[in-house]
């Protein structure tokens, strides 16, 4: 179980139309969001990752906080929500130092897991991963493995992985295979806008496939932001409406139930072997 800690304004959505210059100006909704997230999970007995913004941190150290002292996974989503594959290896290299140093120094625990914004780490950003080792990380759960407009690669492979050698392992977003091996395609089955799209069932179906047929672990994602019907409308394109607002107001519910219906764990203790370490020295 993850979560993607940005706010309401952060998002790729809105990327053309919220200028970055006007962020500090607009209300933050992202501590109360995520204080009622660290309620359901306390809730369902569930500890997750919290992939977490650097300017987040900055803003709001009282709920680093509360994180991990409620026992869940500290980790980074970057700095400033900016695409790896827009800014290039200089500027990826200091937006994760300065938000790993921030979320260490403000949650007094060590960071070892990534999550790039918009997964956009893939096939244009080779030298990320090694980049990302060379910074402290220990893994990155980036990899998107289906088609999309603003991310994806679907030739990557669909389980743990080290991309480089001398780079973190990837634990990919959890996709079910439809067709054949050689004709078939990934359909995403991780959260996110998907989540709030597709019948519950038939997601659930996906996901129980995945434990079971495959044996495998999945991972799931969502935002804070997800869980809040009432924050502000943006006057953005229409697709880019369409893919931020809808289903929101069911959005709980349906997280309450897929809490329910699976086990769920910390990134860290749940991929501890396939990322090189103990559950009891991941914790």
């Amino acid at each position: 179980m993850s979560v993607d800690v940005e706010d309401w304004f952060q998002v790729q959505a809105f990327a053309s139309t919220i200028r970055r210059d006007d962020w500090d100006s607009l209300p933050r909704r992202v501590e109360a969001n995520t204080d009622r997230v660290l309620e359901a999970f306390s809730a369902a007995g569930v500890r997750a990752t919290f992939f977490t913004l650097g300017w987040v941190a900055e803003k709001h150290p009282a709920l680093i906080r509360r994180i991990v002292e409620a026992g869940h996974e500290l980790a980074s989503h970057g700095h400033g929500h900016e695409r790896v594959d827009l800014i290039g290896e200089a500027a990826f290299r200091a937006d994760i130092r300065r938000a790993r140093q921030v979320l260490e120094d403000t949650g007094g625990v060590r960071v070892i897991g990534y999550r790039a914004p918009t997964f956009s780490i893939g096939p244009h950003t080779p030298w990320a991963h090694a980049v990302l080792a060379e910074e402290g990380h220990l893994y990155s759960s980036s990899v998107f493995p289906v088609r999309h407009d603003l991310y994806g690669a679907p030739d990557a492979p669909r389980g743990p992985h080290r991309p480089r050698p001398d780079g973190v392992v990837e634990l990919p977003l959890t996709t079910v295979r439809a067709g054949s091996v050689h004709r078939g395609r990934n359909l995403p089955c991780a959260g996110g806008g998907w989540f709030r799209l597709v019948p519950y069932p038939v997601f659930r179906t996906g996901l129980r496939r995945v434990n079971g047929a495959e044996k495998r672990s999945g991972i799931f994602y969502f935002h804070p932001w997800e869980v809040d019907p009432g924050q502000p409308r943006v006057a953005a394109g229409r697709l880019s409406r369409f893919r931020h607002y809808t289903g929101l107001g069911r959005m709980a519910g349906r997280l309450d139930r897929l809490l329910r219906d699976f086990a769920w764990g910390r990134m860290d203790e749940i991929f501890a072997e396939a990322i090189g370490r103990t559950g009891k020295e991941a914790a």
